[in-house]
């Protein structure tokens, strides 16, 4: 007998698509809405004993075969292959192929396409289990072979890559409440349509349904492979009526890992930087461009950027350089950046940064994501469309300059400790066509300023030989140390800005 949850789930889809219509983005958009307006009901995560038992390196054992994946045997560019549920991923995923025609087939669980490898399992006893996500393969980087493209597994987490780049940071379908309310709330796909694409297609197309206690959505996704590879994503969301109010609702959350950089090195490390991500960077409808170097704080730490109608905002690494990592392992070189770019007005709001302590780099410990202004009611439906553009060595960058590097430190001086005592330096690099336009001797200004519980001391901006671009070094003197200090600096050509603002939290002590 099939588990509830598959045959409600054959029931729903059967009203999506019906007897002869092409599922499209509408029926997905009525499923999502009637699931709104029903009471939540958790998938059953039920296990069989003997996959529930195993640890992290059995259910790694548990491999999908290649020779199966999905579209090989018609020749396509674009391969689907599935992962496995065990304890680590114990959600079912509903998978279904929508065919030229619009035509809808429910993808079952297959044992005897997966490699079970060292397990003594005994799988034709499970019925149909869904699976725990699934990964597009696609020949990215050599005509020879299919590389990884894209992953969408755990909750409503997924990823890309673009040419010659490795996994880092991950993306999300929503957010709900990772700040400012009771606990964090963690929408989930719970169904996926998988559109078999043509033999000449540029991109591949999947649809998926979210869900969870207080809110679900209607998302499309179009993935297109490149140097950058671009992810464009259509979500329809609905807000439930029960359940408290949702009080930070986060549009297209991006998830990154920061442990140590420049700007906040780890003694006895031998690699100088480890992270996936060294930047927020966010781009202003009237044209201003911000960047934030992330942090690894002691405590929760929690900032935000209030505008209208975002250009657009990412995770960044824009430190590409493998001497900065030293890593032959992690590349963390390679890892990409992730500029989300929305396609439609998103009104008034703000782009949030969480940031959170991590004890090492196997955790993820930064989250940002835009929240609207409007708080969003039962029965309303909300559309952003956006998307996101995986990016290498070529990546976003402001128009004019931007910072290369920022460090902290005073390096050589004749005050003494206590005269130092509650100041803190930071040298900063800027680079970009703004800077190299300049005519020869051309003077520029280090325009700093501080919140009331810093006092800015010291402000200098010169050129740097050794890069060809311009250096900053600003100091400033703390007030209290156990509040935080909010900095912003940018160069300044007579009247013009002629680079991004770099705006910093100074951290309590």
């Amino acid at each position: 007998m099939a588990p509830r949850w598959l045959a409600a789930a054959a029931v729903l889809l059967a009203c999506a698509a019906g007897p002869a219509a092409a599922f499209d983005f509408e029926d997905l958009t009525r499923l999502a809405r009637e699931r709104a307006a029903q009471p939540f009901k958790a998938a059953d995560a039920a296990l069989p004993t003997e996959l529930a038992r195993l640890d992290y390196d059995g259910l790694r054992d548990i491999r999908w075969r290649p020779e199966r994946a999905l579209w090989r045997d018609q020749g396509l560019p674009y391969e689907v292959m599935f992962f496995h549920r065990g304890a680590l991923q114990p959600q079912p995923v509903l998978v279904n192929e929508v065919a030229p025609d619009g035509s809808v087939r429910h993808i079952g669980y297959d044992r005897s396409a997966f490699d079970f490898g060292a397990n003594r399992l005994q799988p034709q006893r499970w019925g149909d289990l869904g699976f725990a996500g699934l990964r597009l393969h696609y020949p990215l980087n050599s005509s020879g072979y299919k590389d990884e493209l894209a992953v969408f597994q755990g909750a409503s987490y997924f990823r890309a890559l673009g040419q010659g780049q490795q996994y880092g940071l991950s993306a999300r379908g929503l957010a709900i409440d990772t700040v400012g309310g009771k606990a964090e709330e963690f929408p989930r796909f719970t169904e996926f349509w998988l559109v078999r694409p043509t033999a000449q297609a540029k991109q591949v197309t999947l649809f998926a349904l979210l869900e969870s206690p207080r809110a679900t959505g209607a998302y499309r996704f179009d993935i297109q492979p490149g140097a950058q590879t671009v992810t464009r994503v259509r979500s329809r969301l609905f807000i439930r009526g029960e359940g408290a109010p949702i009080a930070t609702l986060g549009i297209a959350p991006l998830t990154s890992m920061f442990f140590f950089g420049e700007n906040q090195p780890h003694p006895g490390d031998f690699r100088p930087e480890v992270h996936d991500s060294d930047g927020l960077m966010v781009a202003a409808a009237n044209g201003e461009w911000l960047w934030r170097p992330l942090q690894n704080p002691r405590t929760l730490s929690v900032t935000s950027f209030a505008l209208r109608d975002p250009q657009g905002f990412g995770l960044m690494q824009r430190d590409r350089q493998w001497s900065s990592y030293e890593d032959v392992e992690a590349r963390y070189e390679r890892r990409p950046s992730a500029w989300v770019r929305p396609l439609n007005a998103w009104g008034p709001g703000r782009v949030e940064l969480v940031q959170l302590p991590t004890p090492d780099e196997t955790h993820d410990n930064v989250v940002a994501y835009w929240v609207p202004e409007q708080r969003p009611q039962p029965g309303q439906a909300l559309e952003f469309d956006y998307e996101i553009l995986w990016q290498g060595d070529t990546q976003q960058r402001p128009p004019g300059s931007w910072v290369t590097q920022t460090r902290r430190g005073m390096g050589y001086t004749r005050q003494s400790p206590e005269q130092l005592r509650g100041q803190v330096q930071y040298v900063l690099d800027f680079t970009g066509p703004a800077l190299q336009a300049l005519p020869a001797g051309a003077q520029l200004k280090a325009r700093v300023s501080s919140d009331a519980n810093g006092r800015v001391l010291e402000s200098l901006a010169y050129p740097n030989p050794a890069t060809g671009g311009w250096r900053m070094t600003l100091r400033v003197q703390r007030l209290d140390a156990s509040q935080p200090v909010e900095l912003r600096a940018f160069l300044q050509h007579d009247n013009d800005a002629v680079s991004e603002t770099w705006t910093h939290i100074l951290l309590p002590e």
